[in-house]
């Protein structure tokens, strides 16, 4: 298996890009994300998405401590999860009103609705005419 010239992981039979520069030096990568970069002439070093890839596929080995504290934190996040939706709804509501007092406009026609009961002889009546 050979190695893409830019993020460094292996490269698969079949998926590869060949880049052949005038000179013959062949420059291999594996994914089009790699082959743009390199066009754009753009460094590696300061690429964070590649790191972040780097050491997500990384195998970490089983820590129960680690585990153990994950599953203690996950009631608190969810708890600071609910309190900002909850700020965010409220900050929306009040920004609504807000908008209908500057502009009246934007406010529906108030209409009055009365509701009649009809029996069904009546109804027919109706609807005919």
């Amino acid at each position: 298996m050979e190695k893409c010239w830019f993020c460094s992981s292996t490269v698969y039979p079949g998926h590869e890009i060949q880049f052949i520069r005038n000179d013959a030096n062949i420059f291999r990568f594996c994914r089009s994300k790699c082959h743009k970069n390199f066009k754009m002439k753009r460094n590696l070093v300061r690429d964070s998405t590649f790191e972040f890839e780097r050491k997500q596929n990384k195998l970490e080995r089983y820590d129960r401590n680690f585990a153990e504290n994950v599953f203690k934190a996950i009631p608190k996040i969810d708890k600071t999860r609910i309190t900002r939706d909850e700020r965010y709804h409220k900050n929306s509501l009040v920004k609504a009103p807000l908008a209908l007092q500057q502009h009246p406009s934007l406010t529906l026609p108030k209409i009055k609705v009365m509701v009649v009961k009809i029996s069904k002889a009546n109804f027919r009546k109706y609807i005919n005419k």
